[in-house]
């Protein structure tokens, strides 16, 4: 026994703390008090002062107290929580305030506690060290000690809270807790689904069952706040896919003991899918054309009632409004179904809403981030007509900023019925990452990353990344830097640090060093438009194994070991010889009789580093309801890239890359994606090799890294296929089938694929001939130059695929079978690549 310790059960908390909780009656008071008092005497007080308990007692204007006062008084004094006990007594002209005080909190300790540390526990509670012991305040932390348990999962979790006296009217408080095991979604059905399946549903939602792979996350979790807002994401996901009358009955939870976790059925009732037979347009404010809001609905006649696309027309169109001169004007959708045709017909009614400005906007809980951060995301500010779209569009940009764990808007009246005050009350959260990344991939073998980032660096709203790459055939280091507002603009400003160095590989033999910086400019044209502008600066040089880079013209030295004859130039090398040796009467060395790297490789080599400056843009066009797992909706890339801003190459770079996602029946996600480019040169000046198109599995699965298009065949009567040349247009199409395997647990996160590619590589317009080996074309040896196939044959293929959205990562493995290729292509059947960070 520790001094003279008891515990308090939950059930023993429930009595009250004083005997005068229940407040004495006021004739009990009247009786207790008679007379004219004169004086206030303070009995039993030992820390607080009796000038204090004093003070709760207000005597009249005549200075005098009277019954009302005495029982304010006695009131104000139990509810402070400063007491155990009050009680009033009378002494001749006097009162008597006999207190007895609660005792102070020496020690707060929580035993038992494994998973949820002490700091965030204590953090949540409202009894502290040093602070005022109350019975009421110990039950009231309790419950909410195991409210923080029950939210993690653990619901047979018990807090017995500890009192432990000590000395001088003090008290160790400890909370004892048994965690109990973690209470888990062990099924999560569906009733009434007859549009889309189960699996498909349980994409929508963010409860997931429990599976061997929980461990890495906490989405099985029973969490009761979860399960609710999952409803509303079910009734959204039928509302944007033509389900207006779509409801979502019930969420019923019931928790099984035999499986130790909860059955959770969500009861819908689908109703009927509509599409939009008419939009019209309507206004009842003076002035105003409404044919100029016919450009931002995003809803047209014969689509599907989408209630996604109904609420972004209505704020561009508020906005637009505003823009023109009408702060007040409100857009209101009404829809009229037609309940036999299965048709909606949208009106867009614009009114003159209630004359309301912003008196102040407050902000709450930033404790990092910098209130200009927060309020440059909003397109209205103090002093502003109030307009909710503006309101609602500032919400979002703050969520989708990702630097706060919530975010919440809210208004009030403010100083006068015109104004009011807009309360922005949101909490922190880390944005920093440190991550170990690694994989592994056909193309670059096994690498690594290391990375350290920043998202709200100084709470500035800037962001900051540096990661370095080591691998078998890649390494490098980055640093990036982006400022989202330059200028106090929505203008994004990038820069880019970069080093490379890409080795000799089964694909490659030489290898490329890159070193560059480019800064880039980034603005949104609107939601699903965006443009970059950039410019780059890079220095590249080849490095190359003296074993591939040993020839020389030997016209004039008849020494070396190796001279091949005549019949050896004609039935080994295929009639070539490089040197031109036999032409000029002498035995020279063949330069390809021992393997060289292709001619374009060689030259660059010698021509040293070589810098690039250029141009260029990126539109971007994107649809997708989701960038990471997409099942619908469209994006497209168009590029292009002028060098010859200085630097020592010139050519304009153009491409394309389109993919169009659309779910088919039931999980079945179709794909199709198109892509394309042409290198053109500029002027006289060759391109580099290292400046065409370089394609291989990126164009058509089934080949392996530059494994399709120009290739230098030299060589190739020796038995080996030469480097790849790259070529300056391509284009490629492919039509992909993916669907989840209906056997295994969605939160597995696999996928099955089919697949078939088509596309081609073509046009090498690199150097083609040196003259400091002899390696040109002439009348007398037309083979003496570089020797390279350039068929612009389509390559075909198709194949089966495994995605894992692992937790290690995304993975995918890839079996491809090509159908048709150019005779000098490389076929790689298999690939696989991935990684994962922790």
């Amino acid at each position: 026994m520790r001094g003279a310790t008891f515990a308090v059960a939950m059930a023993g908390l429930l009595l009250v703390a004083s005997p005068l909780a229940a407040l004495l009656p006021a004739r009990a008071i009247a009786q207790t008090v008679q007379g004219t008092v004169h004086g206030i005497v303070v009995d039993g007080n030992r820390r607080i002062e009796a000038d204090t308990v004093r003070s709760y007692f207000k005597a009249g204007g005549d200075g005098r107290l009277d019954q009302a006062a005495i029982d304010d008084g006695l009131k104000a004094l139990i509810e402070t929580g400063l007491f155990q006990d009050v009680r009033i007594d009378r002494n001749g002209s006097q009162i008597v305030v006999h207190v007895i005080e609660n005792a102070v909190i020496g020690r707060l300790a929580f035993e038992g506690n494994k998973k949820i540390k002490d700091e965030q526990l204590s953090g949540e509670i409202q009894s502290k060290p040093r602070g005022t012991f109350s019975r009421a305040t110990v039950q009231s932390d309790t419950l909410r000690i195991a409210d923080i348990y029950r939210r993690s999962g653990r619901y047979e979790v018990r807090v017995t809270p500890e009192i432990i006296e000590q000395p001088n009217n003090r008290v160790d408080l400890i909370f004892n807790i048994e965690e109990g095991a973690k209470t888990v979604v062990r099924t999560v059905e569906f009733t009434g689904n007859n549009a889309f399946s189960a699996a498909r549903l349980h994409d929508v939602i963010k409860t997931h069952e429990s599976n061997f792979l929980s461990f890495l996350g906490n989405n099985d979790v029973y969490d009761p706040d979860r399960v609710e807002a999952d409803r509303d994401l079910i009734r959204r996901f039928y509302l944007k896919n033509g389900y207006a009358d779509a409801i979502v009955v019930a969420a019923l939870t019931e928790y099984d003991p035999g499986k130790k976790g909860f059955l959770v059925t969500f009861r819908i009732e689908e109703g009927q899918q509509y599409r939009v037979s008419s939009v019209d347009f309507r206004s009842t404010i003076a002035n105003f054309d409404i044919s100029t809001l016919r450009g931002y609905s995003r809803v047209s006649v014969g689509s599907l009632y989408n209630v996604e696309q109904v609420e972004k027309s209505v704020e561009e169109m508020q906005i637009e409004a505003s823009r023109r001169g009408f702060a007040f004007a409100m857009v209101r959708p009404a829809g009229d179904r037609n309940f036999d045709a299965h048709t909606v017909s949208i009106v867009f009614n614009v009114d003159e809403g209630p004359r309301s400005y912003i008196e102040r906007i407050n902000l709450r809980g930033n404790t990092r981030t910098r209130d200009y951060v927060i309020l440059r995301e909003f397109d209205i500010s103090e002093g502003d007509a109030y307009n909710r779209a503006l309101v609602d569009r500032a919400e979002r940009r703050l969520k989708n900023l990702d630097f706060f764990k919530s975010v919440k808007l809210t208004t009030e009246p403010g100083s006068s019925s015109d104004r009011v005050v807009l309360n922005v009350d949101i909490e922190e959260k880390s944005t920093g990452d440190f991550s170990v990344s690694g994989g592994y991939s056909t193309t670059d073998g096994a690498l690594a990353e290391v990375s350290i980032s920043e998202r709200n660096l100084l709470g500035r709203g800037l962001y900051g990344k540096a990661s370095v790459t080591y691998g078998q055939y890649t390494r490098g280091a980055s640093l990036s830097f982006v400022e989202p507002y330059l200028f106090g603009q929505r203008l994004a400003l990038g820069l880019d640090l970069t080093y490379r160095q890409q080795l000799a590989s089964d694909y490659t033999s030489y290898g490329v060093t890159t070193l560059g910086f480019s800064p880039r400019i980034g603005l949104a044209l609107r939601e699903d438009l965006s443009l970059q502008l950039r410019y780059s600066l890079y220095e590249q040089n080849i490095s190359l194994s003296s074993a591939y880079n040993n020839c020389n013209n030997n016209a004039n030295n008849a020494s070396l070991a190796f001279n091949p004859t005549p019949n050896y130039i004609k039935n080994v090398l295929g009639g070539i010889d490089p040197t031109n040796a036999i032409d000029s009467g002498f035995y020279g060395y063949g330069c390809y009789a021992d393997g060289e790297s292709a001619l374009p490789v060689r030259k660059e080599l010698a021509d040293g580093t070589s810098w690039t400056s250029s141009v260029g843009y990126t539109l971007t066009y994107n649809t997708l309801d989701n960038n990471k797992n997409p099942t619908d909706g469209l994006l497209i890339d168009f590029k292009q890239d002028f060098a010859g801003v200085g630097g020592d190459v010139s050519y304009l770079k153009t491409a394309v890359d389109a993919k169009y996602y659309t779910p088919l029946v039931s999980d079945l996600v179709g794909l199709i994606h198109l892509q394309g480019g042409i290198l053109s040169k500029i002027g006289d000046q060759d391109l580099r090799m290292l400046d065409h198109f370089q394609m291989g599995p990126n164009l058509v699965r089934g080949f392996a890294t530059n494994g399709i298009g120009p290739r230098d065949i030299t060589y190739w009567n020796l038995g080996a296929a030469g480097d790849a040349l790259g070529g300056t247009k391509y284009w490629g199409a492919s039509f992909e089938l993916q669907m989840p395997f209906w056997f295994l647990p969605k939160e597995v996160g696999l996928k099955g694929a089919v697949y078939a590619d088509a596309g081609s590589l073509w046009d090498y317009q690199g150097p083609t001939s040196w003259s400091a080996t002899g390696e040109v074309n002439t009348a007398a040896c037309p083979n003496c130059g570089l020797q390279y196939d350039d068929s612009s044959i389509v390559r075909t293929s198709v194949g089966v695929g495994l995605i894992w959205a692992s937790p290690f990562g995304p993975l995918r493995f890839d079996y491809a079978v090509p159908l048709s290729k150019g005779k000098y292509d490389i076929v790689q059947e298999f690939r696989f690549g991935g990684g994962t960070s922790f």
